[in-house]
């Protein structure tokens, strides 16, 4: 098979790979939320708690678990990765950036790389495993 005709058929296949990365990264987000919110796969450092649900943290987490669910669904993908876009530019600007410049010092580099994902998700929307797009049809 000339490698042409591989690209071509690997290319057909970009939309599905737009919906999987958004369903692993829904996933893998969810976990940060579930963190604040439930202690859930584990707690807040440096006890292992949760965070006050009406403090800043709190709804950060309402925002990464609840956010984080609805992308994983592919439900609203674009208002609400535009949102969740903004809520880890916030994260990142307050909390790892006065750490230092450098976001492989600062911890800052999975806000950042969010940041962007979801940026591009509120352009691009959920791809054609979502509910969005069989509300399309």
């Amino acid at each position: 098979m000339p490698i042409s005709a591989i690209s071509s058929k690997w290319t057909a296949k970009s939309p599905q790979f737009l919906s999987l990365l958004r369903i692993v990264a829904a996933l893998l987000f969810m976990q940060y939320g579930g963190m604040k919110l439930f202690a859930f796969p584990a707690g807040m450092p440096p006890d292992g708690g949760t965070v006050k649900l009406m403090s800043e943290m709190g709804i950060a987490g309402a925002l990464e678990f609840f956010g984080g669910a609805l992308l994983l669904l592919g439900l609203f993908t674009r208002p609400v990765a535009f949102l969740l876009s903004g809520e880890m530019a916030v994260a990142y600007f307050q909390g790892h950036y006065p750490q230092g410049f450098w976001p492989i010092l600062n911890g800052g580099g999975p806000a950042i790389m969010y940041c962007f994902l979801w940026l591009y998700y509120s352009a691009a929307g959920a791809g054609p495993w979502s509910i969005d797009a069989m509300r399309r049809k």
